[in-house]
């Protein structure tokens, strides 16, 4: 397939679903308390988020709305490889920066010398790791995550290898094959629920594969979704759908249910949430905090996670009192939010517009010769 771009407007993005975008966002807020909670209060019995890590499974269902939404008709026109390289320009710098954050939160943390248990070799795979999306789980202090130096990572590289099989394949196929292999998909993710007891999984070299259980099935759901026309026309705005998301997220923790009660949430529930979102009415009132979140929900996702390590680490070593660890939550999470409203104006957005560029001037050279 050709992978040149016949046009530089094919470079612009569609118009966006705000109200979806103002849903991912507040998923990933509540995955960023859930990152405090889950260390604040390990019985996930108690902990208010208990299932805050479903939200990466919205995340996935989302994706796949929005990419067939965005690229089923063009992706013949601008190419497979054009359209890898509009993945990358839009994912992979926050995954740099991520790492380079973690790095920096890794070697000099003033609670813990975990980089000292390491050589310098396993240091420098560590980064090369987080950076290209190579799993390395030998950090076994911190649970052998698959990326250490930045967790979420996990989940991007489902992501990368989700986007590399639309490309390649799923774009071309039809809704009846897209629906059976989501069935199928649909059965995996829940033999994974019952293999691990729980879908918090795809994170750690014990439980990787899981991971591609939730994309597998939660990025064609997605997809079946617009492909469908799975649009739901009401009059639910952001609040109701959000108060509908939250509810799956704070869903009450129990080991005897929680492998068939997940699966029924990420299968049935959460792209009813999607086609609702993408049929609801934006209120006016709604729409900046709708963008906003929408803009934040990724740098927030991908920038939180070493100052989560920074906040074990001082846990680990001064053990403070309950009262303690709530207030650094509370202060925390908006400082945390602010970081990544920085990170994302001077940083992501600066470096992705300037690869956009180069991708235009190289469209329109092409077009001239």
């Amino acid at each position: 397939m050709n992978s040149t771009l016949p046009s530089t407007g094919l470079l612009k993005t569609k118009q966006h679903f705000e109200i979806l975008d103002g849903l991912r966002g507040l998923a990933a807020l509540v995955i960023v308390i859930f990152h405090f909670m889950e260390i604040i209060i390990p019985d996930f019995h108690d902990n208010i988020v208990a299932h805050g890590y479903l939200a990466v499974d919205f995340f996935f269902c989302l994706s796949g709305f929005v990419i067939a939404y965005a690229y089923d008709n063009r992706i013949e026109k601008i190419g497979i490889i054009s359209f890898l390289k509009l993945r990358l320009i839009r994912l992979h710098p926050l995954v740099v920066i991520g790492a380079i954050i973690g790095l920096v939160v890794y070697v000099f943390d003033p609670f813990v010398s975990l980089s000292s248990h390491y050589s310098v070799g396993q240091n420098i795979w560590l980064f090369l790791s987080a950076s290209l999306m190579i799993p390395y789980p030998i950090v076994e202090e911190r649970f052998f995550n698959l990326f250490h130096l930045n967790p979420p990572t996990w989940s991007l590289f489902w992501e990368y290898v989700a986007n590399i099989v639309y490309a390649l394949i799923l774009f071309r196929i039809r809704p009846k094959l897209l629906g059976l292999l989501t069935g199928i998909a649909g059965g995996l993710l829940c033999y994974a629920a019952y293999h691990y007891g729980n879908l918090s999984a795809g994170w750690g070299g014990h439980n990787y594969w899981g991971g591609g259980a939730r994309i597998f099935f939660s990025f064609l759901a997605g997809m079946l979704v617009f492909r469908l026309g799975w649009i739901i026309k009401s009059p639910l705005g952001f609040k109701a759908l959000g108060v509908l998301l939250l509810t799956a997220l704070m869903f009450p923790f129990a080991e005897s249910i929680n492998w068939i009660v997940e699966p029924i949430i990420i299968i049935f529930y959460f792209p009813l949430l999607v086609a609702l979102g993408a049929g609801a009415q934006m209120a006016a009132s709604d729409k900046k905090l709708c963008v906003f979140s929408g803009e934040i929900s990724y740098p927030l996702y991908m920038v939180h996670y070493p100052f989560i390590w920074l906040f074990f680490s001082y846990l680990e070593k001064y053990s403070p009192a309950f009262q303690e660890q709530v207030l650094i939550m509370c202060v925390g999470t908006p400082l945390l939010v602010g970081l990544a409203y920085l990170v994302m104006r001077y940083l992501d957005i600066p470096i992705r517009n300037y690869f956009k560029n180069k991708m235009k001037e190289s469209a329109a050279m092409r077009q001239k010769a």
